[in-house]
């Protein structure tokens, strides 16, 4: 015969190891709905005819010479960023950029990114040794997610990767 008793301690422990069984079985279901829009957002940003792959140096050289660009072949700055929960005026305003891109930030609020900095030598009414024109690509999971081109002049300027 066997016989198994509980306690109101044992009860305690089964709660809390239940809860947390739970709660990561949610977190997983979430973050594989998360993962497959954010592959749906992929698939919907390569019918522009833009590559938008940029898992390893040459894939981003590559998608910065779609636009005509030329950069030097290394980065001038590679920085971990997260885009944040709620956006304020100044991200609202730099999404519409990206939005004109067919790119949207609020499909990665919370989420790390990696934001890759070159320098445009080729800028129009810029000598190729300027180094105030450059080009920033946010990226996650190997594709491009969203950036701009600005200069870090004083009376400086930011678009989308194509001239506007």
């Amino acid at each position: 015969m066997f016989v198994f008793s509980i306690t109101s301690k044992n009860i305690k422990y089964i709660s809390i190891v239940l809860l947390l069984v739970i709660c990561a079985g949610v977190l997983t279901t979430v973050s594989r709905v998360r993962l497959k829009n954010l592959n749906a957002k992929s698939v919907e940003i390569k019918s522009d005819s833009v590559n938008f792959r940029a898992g390893n140096n040459k894939e981003r050289l590559e998608f910065i010479s779609q636009f005509g660009w030329e950069v030097n072949e290394e980065p001038e700055e590679v920085a971990e960023i997260i885009i944040p929960q709620e956006f304020d005026d100044v991200y609202n305003n730099y999404n519409e950029i990206q939005l004109r891109q067919n790119c949207d930030l609020r499909d990665y609020c919370g989420m790390r990114v990696k934001r890759w900095t070159y320098i445009i030598k080729n800028y129009p009414g810029y000598t190729e040794n300027d180094t105030c024109v450059r080009i920033n690509l946010l990226i996650f999971d190997g594709m491009v997610i969203g950036g701009d081109v600005c200069s870090t002049e004083l009376s400086g300027f930011m678009h989308t990767f194509r001239k506007e």
